[in-house]
């Protein structure tokens, strides 16, 4: 990052993306019950967490999507210069393409004010994206060529150049199609955890995290054009679209945000020095077939911004990632290692596309329930043999989580997903508890019991229910399912009147935006040349 954003400390939303300008079931099993190095159960662990501490968990929701045209197609469109300026506003930005906007909460002790705020973002970019829709699934709409897919504009300034090559450099490294895949990125932090403990609760998220893939994954299918000239396994559905019978979340497998480079990563999560060792080599040791790319084509315009296996780091893929707001001119991997872990970025959420913004609350109290099991539970340090194990898990449940005995990995042994997925719920249920307790009602339970009846009944499920609705409504067309769905929902939030306070608010934030970028480019002076190499000088990473 650039500049730091202005946000309360541990409760950020906004996701750093290195150059980015911040501104402002079956049988139910019985739950384990192992003890860590504590000598403590997760209820001891439970009951020494206070109210208050509960009572201050923060989350915050970052939501993509691409701009699509009432055909199903990719819209090609500038993003609308009635949202301001993409460099600065905080609320609302664009990820990898022109094309895809993302939407921005603030941070928010509750559920329902996270969602009430998302709700009122996506009123305001409907008033200006005219009669194109957003477009409510994680895999992307018909797609044109891959070098005729956008990539996102900031501007004259350095750090908007910056943006704008690092995207190119993603498009040269595994091209654009894969970067319009969109997603949620689910943003928590709580009071009192410190760097351990966080990643305690990381090891034990990438171990569990099929069960999010299962129960809320919502792209079996793709549009064809996705794939064109590329190898695959997904099986014909109808002219046009293709699909895993019993995938979950082609999104999180092989098709979505994978690569050969980055799989011979084995980023351990035993601690804060180890991730960041294993981090600072991929960003600073050249690749060569990155290295054949170059930094600038024989014209003299930028390919990427660094020939290293990583250009920045937020090119590492992963299920989940601990985060930090950062300072001006600092590098993120810097404020992790200065100052430590304030939150973690779920990054595994597939849009809903029956969700008019993509999420619903039960599904983030499920998540907040989760995340908390995933902290409280014991976790024990992970293995380079486990890390290859559980991307295999991932695979398997991403492609076929819902098939009948599908098993999965856990330790010497294999174990039904949904067994596995069932413990897991159970050994939740005193969480949701304490959590109904603390909010009144039954609200975290009644999450629970949805995660049952799915893994009891997988057709139940998102994704199972996105290939039903195709087959019964559409003829199987996956473009014509999600065209149809953008369209209703875009009509609802139409008839949606955006109050007045909110409207003045957005209006603001964008009218303020495009004046920051504007004496933003005013006051660069430095080439970008040397912007470049200073940014990415190793001194950045905190060595």
């Amino acid at each position: 990052m650039i500049r730091a954003q202005p946000m309360a400390p541990a409760k950020p939303t906004r996701r750093a993306d290195g150059v980015k300008r911040a501104s402002r079931a079956s049988a139910t099993v019985a739950p384990q019950r192992s003890t860590g190095r504590d000598g403590l159960s997760l209820e001891e662990r439970l009951r020494a967490l206070s109210d208050e501490r509960l009572a201050g968990m923060r989350r915050g929701i970052e939501k993509e999507s691409l701009r699509a045209q009432p055909d199903g197609k990719l819209a090609l469109t500038p993003h609308p210069a009635a949202l301001g300026s993409a460099l600065e506003n905080p609320r609302i930005t664009t990820d990898f393409s022109e094309s895809q906007v993302e939407l921005i909460t603030g941070v928010h002790g509750g559920v329902e004010s996270c969602l009430q705020e998302l709700t009122e973002i996506h009123q305001f970019v409907m008033q200006a994206i005219g009669d194109e829709m957003l477009w409510v699934a994680s895999m992307p709409c018909g797609l044109p060529s891959d070098e005729n897919i956008p990539i996102g504009r900031y501007g004259t300034s350095n750090v908007g150049r910056a943006k704008s090559v690092y995207r190119m450099g993603l498009g040269h490294r595994y091209g654009r199609r894969m970067q319009t895949i969109s997603g949620i990125h689910y943003n928590w932090s709580m009071p009192g955890i410190d760097n351990e403990q966080y990643f305690a609760l990381i090891r034990n998220f990438r171990r569990h995290s099929f069960l999010l893939l299962f129960l809320f994954g919502a792209s079996p299918a793709v549009c064809s054009s996705f794939v064109d000239g590329r190898s695959h396994e997904l099986q014909l559905l109808a002219p046009g679209t293709l699909h895993m019978p019993w995938g979950t979340s082609l999104r999180m497998g092989r098709l979505g945000y994978q690569s050969d480079a980055q799989a011979a990563l084995a980023v351990s999560y035993n601690s804060l020095d180890g991730y960041a060792a294993s981090l600072q080599d991929a960003l600073t040791k050249p690749y060569p077939p990155y290295e054949k790319i170059g930094i600038r084509n024989p014209g003299g315009d930028y390919n990427q911004l660094a020939t290293t296996l990583l250009q920045i780091e937020n090119e590492f893929y992963g299920t989940i990632r601990p985060k930090r707001v950062i300072r001006t001119g600092e590098r993120p991997l810097h404020a992790l290692r200065e100052r430590g872990v304030e939150y973690v970025e779920v990054r595994c959420m597939d849009l809903d596309p029956f969700v008019p913004v993509g999420i619903e609350a039960q599904t983030m109290r499920f998540i907040d329930v989760f995340l908390l099991h995933c902290l409280l539970a014991d976790s024990p340090p992970d293995t380079p043999e486990e890390i290859v194990a559980l991307a295999r898990n991932q695979q398997r449940t991403a492609a076929r989580g819902r098939e009948p005995g599908m098993k999965l990995e856990r330790g010497a042994a294999e174990v039904a997903l949904v067994d596995w997925g069932a413990e897991i719920v159970e050994a939740c249920a005193p969480i949701a508890a304490r959590l109904d307790r603390l909010a009144g009602g039954d609200a975290h339970a009644q999450a629970l019991r949805s995660a049952r009846e799915r893994l009891a009944e997988p057709a139940t499920t998102p994704s199972a229910r996105v290939l039903a609705t195709m087959l019964q409504d559409f003829r199987g067309s996956f473009v014509e399912f999600g065209r149809a769905q953008s369209q209703q929902i875009k009509e609802g939030f139409v008839r949606m009147p955006l109050a007045a306070d909110a409207q003045a608010r957005l209006s603001e934030l964008a009218r303020r935006s495009v004046e920051d970028q504007e004496r933003l480019e005013a006051a660069d002076t430095l080439p970008f040349e040397i912007f470049r190499q200073q940014y990415l000088d190793i001194r950045g990473l905190g060595v």
